[in-house]
């Protein structure tokens, strides 16, 4: 069974920055896609970044592109979501998530962290 940890959360300014990680223990992390979504009070679970199992292919919302980049490495079974220049509508809870194809949808993937949360406040 694969499972997820997220790590990296905090408090930050705006203008900040942030990196989140995505550990994964119990099936090597290479095989899989992986997706990282957030979601603020009162609003759906969104899609933010994904990146496919070999790294080679990226996708972004189209409000982090040129900000937010996602990364992995997976002799140490981990992803990266590497966030600058962070806004207050920056602020979720973010979650990393394991499936077979980098799609920003929820519903691609099958396994899930717990989230780390990240606020982006003066």
């Amino acid at each position: 069974q694969l499972q997820l940890v997220e790590s990296g959360g905090g408090s930050v300014h705006p203008g900040g920055s942030l990196r989140l990680s995505c550990a994964a223990s119990g099936r090597t992390l290479g095989y899989y896609a992986i997706g990282w979504f957030r979601q603020a009070p009162g609003k759906e679970r969104e899609g933010v970044s994904g990146i496919s199992s070999s790294g080679e292919s990226t996708k972004y919302l189209d409000s982090v592109k040129g900000r937010f980049t996602i990364s992995r490495d997976n002799a140490k079974n981990t992803v990266y979501l590497q966030m600058n220049r962070l806004t207050p509508g920056d602020t979720a809870v973010y979650y990393c998530a394991a499936g077979l194809v980098d799609r920003l949808d929820p519903q691609a993937y099958d396994y899930w962290g717990q989230g780390t949360q990240v606020t982006v406040s003066s």
